[in-house]
């Protein structure tokens, strides 16, 4: 890599964005391919549920969803999909709730605190770290996040998960669907959004249940009064339209058009196995760069748990270290403002409840060629940052 005079790397990243969510478009988006969009007509129109149940269909073949399992759209992103899980069929058993980042933090928020469950057991970890996930009890209903978006910490696989399990399995899957490989036999219940592998846009969620899942719906019937756009079932049963395409609250079918393009990319990019591939690939540059840079490591302490979507770093240079807290944590915030004013990248400082750093998605519609770009301009911006900080510490 050759320097300009001024220190600045020559090559630039050709997409900047590198945001954990909203999440890159897939590689040569343009809003040519949303002309076909069902706009100005009701999505319970024929073509609107036929819209609708394709965004089903290409998502159940692309995950390879077994065919017991139901899919569906639902309202509010991830965020609404597990809610909705947690609220109609936790409840029937202890739970043991899982929490090593953010969201993880925020589900059990909600169980604790608004579904006020008598028998909850909190297993947590400081960022970087996962929970005692042997201490998790298979007569017990489990929820946890496969990806902490918020941490780069992703479990490594699902092997801790007992086949034989009487609880169910609940599973909020929204950074790693479609970029990890999801062992469906042992879960009962995955949510995910279009924002995040796929580069879609916000707003709705997608809720897988299993059969077991199914069951629970069927035979129990929580204690507290359900919104309706929470209700999984009618009459007793679950609600077969909402895995139809017919969903509760009205879909933007801007959306729903924008969420075909990428399902369409993806089978051209090799499927669930290619974009497995490509996160792959991306998390494999960032570790070849960080093995060779004293002033940068990984959040995620353990490298089998290290996340290829939402790779999280730390600033590990001593003489940073050295500083006061607070100017320790003005580093990361400063190399994200200073990239995105040179155009280079965008949205990368860690999360804000996160301990301070950076934090670069390295989902399957980020090109790796990219990744590759950015990393002399990380270089570049933590040398001017340093340069420029430490003389003020003194």
């Amino acid at each position: 890599m050759s320097l300009a005079p001024a220190g600045r790397p020559e090559t630039r990243p050709a997409r900047p964005e590198f945001s954990s969510g909203p999440c890159a478009k897939r590689p040569g988006y343009t809003l040519d391919g949303l002309t076909d969009a069902s706009l100005g007509r009701s999505h319970r129109a024929a073509v609107g549920k036929a819209k609708l149940a394709e965004v089903i269909d290409r998502s159940r073949a692309l995950l390879d969803l077994p065919e017991d399992w139901l899919l569906g759209i639902v309202p509010a992103s991830d965020t609404g999909a597990i809610e909705m899980a947690m609220w109609s069929l936790l409840g029937d058993r202890g739970v043991d709730m899982l929490a090593w980042e953010s969201f993880g933090s925020a589900w059990v928020t909600d169980v604790v605190r608004q579904l006020k469950l008598a028998d909850v057991r909190t297993l947590e970890a400081p960022y970087g770290r996962l929970p005692d996930l042997a201490a998790v009890d298979p007569a017990r209903d489990v929820v946890f996040t496969w990806n902490g978006t918020t941490s780069g910490v992703r479990v490594p696989n699902a092997d801790w998960i007992a086949a034989d399990r009487d609880g169910l399995v609940l599973c909020d899957a929204t950074s790693a669907a479609f970029a990890m490989p999801l062992d469906f036999t042992k879960l009962d219940v995955v949510t995910w959004s279009w924002q995040k592998v796929l580069g879609g846009e916000a707003a709705h969620g997608m809720l897988a249940l299993g059969p077991r899942a199914v069951e629970r719906l069927e035979s129990y019937t929580p204690p507290w009064p359900l919104p309706k756009i929470f209700r999984l079932t009618k009459a007793g049963k679950v609600n077969a339209g909402i895995f139809k395409g017919e969903t509760i609250n009205t879909p933007s079918m801007l959306a729903v058009e924008d969420a075909l393009d990428a399902l369409r990319w993806a089978d051209g990019a090799g499927g669930r196995d290619g974009l497995i591939a490509r996160s792959e690939a991306n998390l494999a540059a960032v570790a070849a760069w960080v093995d060779r840079t004293d002033w940068i490591g990984f959040l995620a302490e353990d490298p089998a748990t290290r996340s290829c979507t939402s790779i999280c770093l730390r600033i590990v240079d001593p003489a940073i270290a050295a500083l006061p807290a607070d100017r320790q944590a003005a580093v990361p915030k400063r190399i994200a403002g200073l990239l995105e004013a040179e155009g280079v990248a965008y949205d990368i400082n860690g999360y804000r409840d996160a301990p301070p750093g950076l934090r670069i998605w390295g989902g399957a519609t980020v090109e790796t060629a990219d990744i590759e770009a950015l990393l002399p301009w990380l270089d570049w911006a933590f040398a001017t940052v340093k340069a420029d900080i430490l003389p003020q510490a003194a």
